[in-house]
């Protein structure tokens, strides 16, 4: 039971962290935190950054404190040791499917996991709170709507490696 799920956007500071503390968020609330292990990663990222000072703020705001979160740029082995890999655009699911072939069938948009396909754009570099706060928003809903298929999937598709 359990496994490893892993958000995977482009900086690793703002949609992916954000992904990770809500859904750790809705295990703890659900009392399977201790069953999952939630990481998040970034494709194009320098390690050991704190998120966004605006990401910090609109986490605040759904009272989610990830303050420690820190930078980390996605490895092959993060996504040999994910059960189940979320990405926040279809351009990050083409790229890591071409990178990692053997990861194809465990890597979803975090759309489709509320039965969607669409992009979570990125508020990075905005400078607005309104737009982390929105992007938080949508994240939460998408996470809430698609948690039933996501523990589903990250039982059902063991880490290989």
């Amino acid at each position: 039971m359990g496994g490893t799920i892993l958000f995977v956007c482009t900086g690793n500071f703002c949609r992916s962290p954000m992904a990770e503390g809500i859904l750790k968020g809705i295990l703890r609330t659900d009392g399977k935190h201790e069953l999952y292990d939630v990481r998040s990663a970034g494709t194009w990222t320098r390690d050991g950054m704190m998120a966004s000072p605006r990401t910090l703020e609109a986490m605040n705001e759904l009272r989610l404190d990830i303050s420690d979160h820190r930078t980390r740029h996605l490895t092959s082995e993060d996504v040999a040791q994910a059960s189940l890999i979320l990405v926040m655009t279809q351009d990050h699911k083409e790229a890591l499917a071409l990178e990692f072939p053997d990861a194809r069938e465990k890597l979803y948009l975090l759309s489709e996991m509320a039965g969607k396909r669409f992009d979570i754009l990125d508020p990075s570099g905005s400078g607005s709170l309104d737009l982390h706060l929105t992007c938080a928003e949508e994240i939460k809903e998408l996470l809430h709507k698609g948690y039933a298929r996501i523990i589903e999937l990250a039982e059902s598709s063991p880490a290989k490696g």
